[in-house]
């Protein structure tokens, strides 16, 4: 029998969530986090050697930055962590329609999400929260510590939980922290922080209704867009989002009073 997680409480209004993963314990978040920025450098180096990567001064970069800037403030309240990240924000141009957050937040936006979806900024917070979202639940190191369960077999466990090697043995088996993919629960969880993320930053969480609606339409007459086939959607996703707008809206219009 499957056992739900315990919801935690909203802390200072909000949305309520699930408690973290015991399993993600298994990975220690530093080396994580340092894992991830190693894989983000590289991705860089071979943007820019492509000339895909967006200068400093690219008009949509500035804009995507913008709102980055806006919520990074309210990242702390979901991981104490993220007080002490080096966050960095770049765009990759290309036909994707995609974005991602890295531990120890690590992000980058395509061009093809902005271009194709013609994104509003509050469309962008929201996005922006979702992806910061799964860094700060840490989705990323509770599936990596799954992965590592899951390969080194029960006979070890007891070892994992004590954690001794797990953190090189798991990192040094070449994990793609840029491709991982998460569970549904995940999914759910990290539309409900990343409205209340994009709601305190002052970005229209209703957004997110018409942002599912753009991708779902996106969606029309052909493959999914890479953010919806890695972001599993379901029937009841708009209607989710529109559940936890009473509990935001009252922070968006906080945030539009200061």
């Amino acid at each position: 029998m499957t056992l739900l997680p315990i919801p935690a409480l909203a802390q200072d209004g909000g949305v309520s969530v699930r408690k973290p993963s015991q399993l993600s314990k298994l990975v220690p978040a530093a080396d994580l986090e340092q894992a991830a920025a190693q894989q983000y450098e590289k991705l860089k180096q071979e943007a820019r050697a492509k000339g895909v990567l967006a200068g400093s001064g690219d008009p949509e970069l500035l804009r995507v930055r913008e709102v980055a800037r806006r919520i990074m403030p309210f990242a702390a309240k979901w991981n104490p962590r993220a007080a002490n990240w080096k966050w960095e924000i770049n765009l990759l141009r290309g036909p994707e329609i995609n974005a991602f957050c890295m531990p120890g937040g690590k992000i980058a936006f395509y061009s093809g999400i902005l271009e194709k979806i013609k994104l509003s900024d509050d469309e962008i917070g929201i996005v922006m929260g979702h992806e910061m979202s799964h860094a700060l639940r840490e989705h990323s190191r509770a599936q990596v510590a799954k992965q590592a369960a899951t390969g080194l077999g029960a006979n070890l466990l007891s070892r994992l939980f004590g954690l001794g090697d797990v953190g090189n043995a798991v990192l040094g088996a070449s994990v793609n922290l840029i491709g991982l993919r998460f569970s549904r629960d995940d999914e759910t969880e990290a539309d409900a922080v990343g409205l209340e993320l994009a709601a305190r930053a002052g970005y229209d969480p209703r957004a997110g209704v018409t942002l599912w609606q753009k991708m779902q339409a996106a969606q029309q007459g052909g493959a999914p867009p890479e953010w919806i086939s890695s972001h599993p959607a379901n029937a009841n996703r708009v209607e989710e989002i529109r559940r936890h707008l009473p509990e935001v809206m009252p922070l968006y219009e906080q945030a539009r009073r200061r």
